[in-house]
């Protein structure tokens, strides 16, 4: 009994401590994102897999979605597909340079201003218009169209299509395809 007064009550803090050190999340993903870092083509290799294999699931995710809440899956490509341009944008705005031979970049600092402050606004967005769509809906099947699980689908397709891009960027000019600048 203790242990399920100690787990009810561990519940709400742990929440709680998400809530209040989100803040301090975003500031730092921002200073990494924006950080100058040496371009190697075997992190970038990982990268271009692992963001490969997680837009398959999310499109999967999003086409079983697409059962419930109507025009998610469209939702999901077209995120995907002005994530992949603002990849390229991304791209062309990464400054490159050379030190000691080796290769770096350094992110936009407003792209990545700009994509991290999407992801938390729709965070908060979803959280709100969740919770709002609940008090007034309360029936499941309505409370997923109402609470813009379609919008959010694009939001997510749309980061990791900006980073399928820019990885394979990065993998392509660590690789020395390109001359250096």
């Amino acid at each position: 009994m203790p242990i399920l007064i100690a787990a009810l009550l561990l519940v709400p803090l742990v929440v709680l401590a998400v809530v209040v050190l989100m803040p301090i999340a975003l500031v730092q993903r921002y200073r990494v994102g924006t950080s100058r870092r040496r371009a190697r083509p075997w992190l970038a290799t990982i990268n271009v897999v692992g963001v490969s294999v997680s837009m398959v699931l999310f499109l999967i995710g999003a086409a079983l979605t697409n059962i419930w809440v109507s025009q998610s899956f469209l939702y999901a490509c077209l995120g995907g597909g002005a994530g992949m341009m603002a990849g390229l944008v991304g791209l062309a705005l990464t400054r490159w340079d050379i030190d000691a031979g080796v290769r770096h970049y350094t992110p936009n600092r407003w792209l990545v201003l700009v994509i991290t402050v999407v992801v938390a606004a729709r965070i908060a967005y979803g959280a709100w218009r969740s919770w709002h769509a609940w008090q007034v809906l309360g029936t499941t099947a309505a409370w997923a169209a109402a609470s813009g699980v379609a919008g959010s689908l694009a939001a997510g397709a749309g980061i990791l299509g900006y980073y399928f891009v820019f990885w394979m960027g990065v993998r392509r000019r660590a690789l020395g395809a390109f001359r250096s600048d």
